[in-house]
């Protein structure tokens, strides 16, 4: 899949101001996890700075019971502190990963900035080993901008 064709059926899906925000998110999520073959499940968790701690606000994919979780645990926990991205080609070789689910074999997430503040993040895990690329970094750092917009 070329990534870069999925760019107006994203584009049609964040603009669509007839549905709230987190419906327009939940569409996003299908969308990648259905149109990409190793984006096995898609999710936008938002931080809440008082608490220190990511909330799931949308998905596509098999649910999971990690709908909260702390700023500095597991990779998007590590994001939320960080504000960089974070590709994790094996999660077996890393320390600090949250099993979401057996079959989970790699996990990239890129944070959200809203006015220059980690808002949040976007994360996908893949059932393949090291699928993902710069090319995907770039193109879901390109999604949080148009997500922001909206938020």
């Amino acid at each position: 899949m070329n990534l870069e064709s999925l760019k107006p059926a994203i584009l049609k899906i964040v603009q669509n101001s007839e549905v709230s925000e987190k419906q327009r998110l939940t569409e996003l999520c299908e969308l990648l996890q259905t149109s990409i073959n190793y984006y096995d499940w898609v999710g936008f968790y938002f931080a809440n700075h008082e608490e220190k701690t990511l909330h799931l606000e949308a998905f596509a994919g098999l649910p999971t019971d990690h709908t909260v979780i702390p700023f500095g645990k597991g990779i998007c926990g590590q994001v939320a502190e960080s504000n960089a991205n974070f590709v994790v080609p094996d999660v077996k070789a890393q320390d600090n990963y949250i099993a979401c689910s057996i079959t989970v074999k790699a996990e990239i997430v890129i944070p959200l900035f809203k006015d220059g503040k980690n808002i949040g993040q976007i994360d996908i895990d893949s059932n393949t080993i090291d699928p993902f690329t710069m090319k995907d970094e770039e193109f879901l750092a390109w999604i949080n901008e148009e997500v922001a917009n909206i938020l």
